[in-house]
């Protein structure tokens, strides 16, 4: 993983769920669970059902939520209020990624697929308030999610992003091929390497890979 690749790197956007803490924490769990509640309240279906669903308008759509609003007209508010109302504490403040981020040069935002209170919330409890310049939810994206090319437009026109000179780091490697397609510099962050090849690189451990971009 060559330094030299993100000299000229100037904006440095994160993803929240499974990047900025870690998959094992399993808080997303608490989401999943809500959001198959909702969707069996909302359309009438069995648990099992509800939880097909959850996953398939996932697969098709790129959030449980788009599948809803496209194929049932669901109002997103409400949806998001309710399925990010989860437990926080299973979370815990991380110094050495705080300052990794710190240290990189430029704008740090995050952009996430949840809500931005919901992101917020998560960032505070990881101990990272007022390290990002700023947080970004579905909604500024107008509900569009990752991987739509469209979602990212939004948000990187919104934060005046160039984005030769920006860097992404995701744990859903789709959600990478369109920053890739529009010039940024994608890092997959998961427990296992993806082999596709709008990936740059890889890493399981966040802090430990900024660590090697600063020396």
């Amino acid at each position: 993983m060559p330094a030299e690749y993100f000299t000229e790197i100037r904006t440095w956007v994160f993803d929240l769920d499974n990047t900025l803490y870690p998959p094992e924490i399993r808080l997303f769990d608490q989401i999943d669970q809500r959001m198959t509640a909702y969707v069996m309240q909302t359309l009438d279906v069995s648990a099992p059902e509800a939880d097909y669903l959850r996953k398939k308008y996932w697969a098709e759509y790129g959030t449980t939520l788009a599948g809803l609003m496209r194929l049932h007209d669901l109002d997103p508010l409400p949806y998001l209020v309710a399925v990010h109302d989860i437990d926080f504490s299973v979370l815990t403040p991380d110094p050495d990624l705080r300052a990794r981020i710190a240290a990189l040069p430029g704008r740090k935002i995050v952009y996430t697929n949840g809500s931005a209170p919901y992101a917020r919330r998560v960032v505070e409890a990881r101990g990272f308030d007022g390290l990002f310049d700023q947080v970004y939810g579905v909604e500024d994206a107008g509900f569009r999610p990752k991987p739509e090319r469209a979602a990212f437009e939004e948000i990187f026109a919104r934060d005046g992003l160039e984005t030769d000179c920006a860097a992404m780091f995701e744990d859903d490697p789709r959600n990478l091929a369109a920053p890739h397609a529009m010039g940024l510099r994608t890092v997959h962050v998961a427990p296992e390497p993806d082999p596709a090849p709008h990936i740059h690189h890889h890493t399981d451990d966040l802090a430990g890979f900024l660590a090697r971009l600063l020396r």
